[in-house]
């Protein structure tokens, strides 16, 4: 009866994600969907802070949820079982709820780093960095952290799941709350500088915000994923270089 009731949880949870994270993408996609002249028009006229907080929030909710499923359903696996044994255990969404709060601190200041190149004018009408030494710099900046220790350790943690919860773990919902800010800490050490490359070819831009999230699923999922990372990261330093000096 234990196991089956793990089964149920489990789909009932990965139904759920996949839901949520469907609705984030095609948000993303219809947001990224204006082209010529109309497309061009809007991404001039700036809009309001609010709303560029609100693109970024479900842009990073599209981009990271799929890569913190594992340990989410293991979360909802272990409160599952506590449940069985009589020990009180929060609900999986306040887990999500306190990953996903990292990731909106984080889009609140991406969109406010955006609101200020656009004051600027450095940024281009696909919402990219219209300067080279900007572009190069966030290539160059985000492929040499790819083989830094601290980069290397928070994806460590985001690859282990039970290794995380061993040693993370904390009761009810305020501990399942800490656990999920926790968490999302690590995954915001891992992949900070990889989302702040979305300014490279334009924030709105769906192929490379869909290689951008791949990038990361890879990294956090895939045997091996970490050194295909590294290996990107060198990509990222050579075209770096190369749009400085060009």
């Amino acid at each position: 009866m234990l196991e089956e009731a793990l089964r149920r949880d489990r789909i009932v949870t990965a139904t759920g994600l996949a839901v949520l994270a469907a609705f984030a993408w095609a948000y993303v996609a219809k947001a990224a969907a204006p082209t010529g002249h109309a497309g061009m028009a809007m991404a001039m006229a700036m809009p309001g802070l609010a709303w560029l907080i609100g693109m970024w929030v479900i842009m990073m909710v599209a981009m990271m949820l799929p890569s913190a499923a594992p340990v989410i359903l293991l979360f909802s696996a272990i409160s599952r079982r506590r449940r069985q044994q009589g020990v009180p255990a929060a609900p999986v969404a306040v887990f999500v709820g306190g990953y996903l709060l990292v990731w909106t601190v984080y889009a609140a200041l991406a969109a406010g780093v955006q609101w200020e190149l656009h004051r600027r004018l450095l940024l281009s009408p696909a919402m990219a960095s219209a300067s080279p030494v900007v572009t190069g710099g966030l290539l160059v900046g985000a492929g040499l952290y790819q083989w830094l220790p601290i980069k290397g350790a928070c994806l460590s943690q985001c690859r282990s799941p039970l290794g995380f919860f061993s040693s993370e773990w904390r009761e009810g919902v305020g501990g399942a709350l800490w656990m999920g800010m926790r968490h999302g800490t690590f995954c915001l050490g891992c992949c900070w500088l990889l989302m702040a490359l979305l300014f490279v070819a334009g924030v709105m831009n769906l192929p490379w915000v869909v290689a951008l999230a791949g990038l990361v699923l890879v990294e956090k999922v895939v045997p091996g994923g970490m050194w295909v990372g590294r290996v990107a990261g060198l990509a990222m330093v050579g075209w770096g270089m190369w749009v400085i000096g060009g």
